[in-house]
This record gives structure tokens, C-alpha cells and sequence, in this order.
């Protein structure tokens, strides 16, 4: 039987990397999954690449009035929720001198803000039991040079992830992170920097990986919905890291 008939999923960030695979994997898995992005047209040819089991919206999660639009819409063709998996994300490397404000306020904005946004606003059509998955990163866990800002973000959703899951555990929704290690996704060609400075950049990072390989996005969603099932009904709080080894070997 597959491990979620029946379930509506919402996965922010969902038109490409680890939001859309994860979006494949619960399809087949025979849920009904709701994916966001910024980008219209990107939402809605992912939409159409993944057939009638899911519908896009375009909804900016770092904006209370998008979610909260995208919640009337969800419970209009839905009626409710059973996981959120709030995903959208971006990464920005800067060495501290070259930080500014703008630096520190878009990766907060979408990193952290965009989270307890998304939380916030589709709270109230979780039915229950309900799951809730957030993404953090392996890079809380092992210093990574250029990367604080972002490091600092994810950080903050893993804190998150535990104050929640204390106000919302009597109410039957589990909160639980899920912390990628260097993972192929196209977040390395929004970066801000050129290709060349890329590939040296995830180079000198993969040296430090003890499984000597990037993560497929795939592997990712497969973690995600372990934490998204019933498998893991009495995990709660948690952080599970999947980056080969990278934070903890």
C-alpha cells in the first residue's frame, strides 16, 4: 500500500532540487500535492510535469498576504492539509566583510521568515494527525567559510523546529528538520557567482564529504518523507541529517 493515500501535502519551493522530487516521490506515493514558487510559469509547467495529482500556486513565502492567499485556495479545492513541508530556500555566500544588509535581510526573509510564514498561515487547515517538515542544513552543524549568513538562517528554523514542536505536539502535528549536506540542485546556479567560482567552490566542499559524492535530490525526499509518515509517528523534534557523513564523521 502506499505511504500516503489520502494525504494532501503543501511543498514551498517546490518547482525544482529537493522540493520537486520530493513532489514526485509523495505523488507516487498517492498523495495529493499543493507545490509553490515565485515564478508563475515555472509553477505551473512543474505542475504540469507532475501531472494531475498536484497543483501549483505562485506564492512568494517571504509575503503574509501570498500565504495567506495560498491557504484560502488550498482549503477551497482541498479543504485541509495533512504535511507542510516548508522548503523554499536560498544561499548566498559572503565572507563577513563583504555582508551588508541586503545580504542578511533576502536569506532571512526566505530562510527563516518565510518558514514561520508558511507555518503560520496553513496552520489552521492541518487536520490531524499532521506533519510538519522544515529544511535545514548540515552547514549548522560544520563551519563552512562564506557561508554564515546562510548557516545563521538555517539555524534559526532547526531552533524553530524544537519550540514548535513543544506548542504543537498536544494539538497532534509533529515538527520535525530535515538538514541536506551538498546536494545536486540547482541552488548552486543561483549563487550570484560564476561558474568557474562555483565549481572550485563545491570542489574544496566535496573533499570534506566521507561518502566522496554529492547528494541526489531524491535521496533527500526519501528522508523527508520518512519524517512526513506515519513510519516516524513518534519522532518529534528531531534533525535528521542527510550529508554523507559531512557534520558528523
Amino acid at each position: 500500500m502506499a505511504r500516503l493515500t489520502g494525504k494532501n501535502v503543501l511543498i514551498t519551493g517546490g518547482t525544482s532540487g529537493i522540493g520537486l522530487a520530493t513532489a514526485r516521490l509523495f505523488i507516487q506515493e498517492e498523495a495529493r500535492v499543493v507545490i509553490t514558487g515565485q515564478d508563475a510559469q515555472r509553477v505551473a509547467e512543474a505542475a504540469r510535469r507532475l501531472g494531475p495529482q498536484a497543483m501549483g500556486l505562485r506564492a512568494d513565502v517571504t509575503s503574509l498576504s501570498d500565504m495567506a492567499a495560498a491557504a484560502q485556495q488550498i482549503k477551497a479545492a482541498l479543504g485541509g492539509l495533512d504535511v507542510v513541508f516548508a522548503n523554499a530556500g536560498i544561499a548566498l555566500p559572503k565572507t563577513i566583510a563583504e555582508v551588508d544588509e541586503a545580504h542578511i535581510d533576502s536569506q532571512l526573509a526566505v530562510n527563516f521568515k518565510g518558514v514561520l510564514y508558511t507555518i503560520q498561515k496553513m496552520l489552521p487547515l492541518l487536520r490531524r494527525p499532521a506533519s510538519i517538515v522544515m529544511t535545514s542544513t548540515a552547514m549548522t552543524e560544520r563551519g563552512i567559510a562564506g557561508m554564515s549568513v546562510y548557516a545563521a538562517t538555517k539555524a534559526a528554523v532547526r531552533s524553530l523546529a524544537r519550540s514548535l514542536s513543544a506548542e504543537l505536539l498536544d494539538k497532534g502535528i509533529r515538527v520535525n528538520v530535515v538538514s541536506p549536506g551538498l546536494t545536486e540542485t540547482p541552488i548552486y546556479g543561483k549563487l550570484g557567482l560564476p561558474q568557474a567560482a562555483v565549481q572550485e567552490w563545491a570542489g574544496a566542499l566535496l573533499k570534506q564529504v566521507p561518502a566522496h559524492r554529492l547528494a541526489q535530490a531524491e535521496e533527500i525526499a526519501q528522508a523527508v518523507l520518512y519524517l512526513a509518515g506515519n513510519e516516524s509517528s513518534y519522532v518529534t523534534g528531531a534533525n535528521l541529517q542527510v550529508d554523507g557523513g559531512m557534520a558528523t564523521v
